[in-house]
């Protein structure tokens, strides 16, 4: 591995916990100091399918974001699919990753390399790239990034500081409920820091960063598009049910905000009731074509219409499943991060204890 290189190894106790949107923002507040970035995802977990790969796609989306010279971009060396976890168990897989790994880093000379771990602290165990095992590898220290659900997060953190020990750099709490935040500063962040865990920020939840947008949707619930096919970028920050009178629909649908509005196709009151609300989309159950009227309203307003095939409570279980688990991939979030990052990530500590802060500017 180079000499000149540092390297900062990214994980977290559970999928989802906001690694990528966290290194786009740790990335993007030290390229504005001048720190020469390059990023590697070893393990690949989105795939788009393509018969040939050796990039995650999200290593594409964060390498375009922060505009990554080739040579800054390392290659994904294994994706952990199906055919590959069978090949290993099989013992027909002849690579050693762990050798590929320290090989496919060789070759930056950057300041520091951002390296992406696995959803949880076991993933990777079966071709000997865990966490822990990458960490002792790369000789990295270990910035993990959790999602605060309740108080059991404590228990969590310190079973990670068990398992990693002196690798543990600290950690990120991010995603914390309004309502909680003070908790989080107060109580959670003392009792970790006398425990030995660093805190290096505590980020509030965002609806925008939570949200969906129209377009993914189409993808998740296989859509198809009855209007406005142009404005698919809009997010979807809540989920209603058209299911009541459309008095009732009205009063309910005026509380919510930016929302996807599911209902049956044969609901054209409640349809043009949500139409006159903060909804961002109208999605169509029951195989039914909504009404001209709809469609127009719809048109004015610059407001999609999708028509799925499942039924409404299985809409509903899809929709509300990819609140706060879609991954980063639009420019509206990207700048949210970098806002909120710079607000709520301390970056001079991370420079401090990377030993970054000689070649770093202002």
């Amino acid at each position: 591995m180079s000499k000149s290189a540092k390297y900062l190894l990214v994980g977290s106790t559970e999928a989802y916990s906001g690694k990528s949107a966290t290194i786009l923002g740790i990335a993007q507040q030290l390229k504005d100091r001048g720190i020469d970035i390059a990023y590697s995802k070893p393990l690949g977990t989105c795939w788009n399918g393509a018969e040939s790969y050796d990039v995650d796609d999200d290593v594409k989306f964060i390498a375009e974001t922060l505009k990554l010279p080739t040579e800054r971009l390392l290659p994904t060396i294994l994706f952990l699919d199906e055919k590959t976890i069978r090949k290993q168990v099989s013992g027909e897989t002849v690579v050693n990753y762990p050798e590929e790994l320290q090989r496919s880093l060789k070759s930056t000379e950057a300041d520091l390399v951002l390296v992406e771990g696995c959803a949880n602290l076991e993933e990777g165990t079966l071709f000997g790239l865990s966490l822990a095992e990458i960490s002792e590898l790369i000789d990295s220290p270990v910035l993990l990034v959790a999602r605060f659900h309740s108080l059991l997060i404590l228990g969590a953190l310190l079973s990670a500081k068990q398992r990693l020990g002196d690798r543990l750099l600290g950690v990120f709490i991010n995603d914390i409920p309004e309502d909680r935040v003070d908790e989080v500063h107060d109580v959670v962040k003392p009792f970790l820091e006398q425990h030995g865990i660093s805190i290096f920020g505590l980020m509030p939840r965002s609806a925008l960063l939570r949200s969906v947008s129209v377009a993914e949707l189409v993808h998740l619930l296989n859509a198809e598009v009855l209007c406005r096919p142009d404005r698919l970028d809009l997010m979807v920050e809540s989920l209603s049910i058209g299911a009541m009178n459309v008095n009732s629909a009205l009063k309910y649908f005026r509380k919510g905000r930016n929302m996807a509005v599911i209902t049956g196709g044969d609901r054209a009151d409640i349809q043009l009731a949500a139409l006159e609300t903060s909804t961002q989309c109208l999605i169509l159950t029951g195989q039914m074509p909504p009404a001209q009227a709809v469609i127009s309203r719809a048109e004015d307003l610059e407001i999609p219409i999708l028509s799925v095939d499942y039924d409404t409570l299985t809409t509903v279980e899809i929709v509300d499943n990819a609140f706060g688990q879609v991954r980063v991939n639009e420019p509206v979030k990207v700048r949210c991060i970098n806002q909120m990052m710079s607000e709520h990530f301390d970056t001079d500590r991370l420079l401090e204890n990377l030993d970054l802060q000689a070649i770093a500017t202002v």
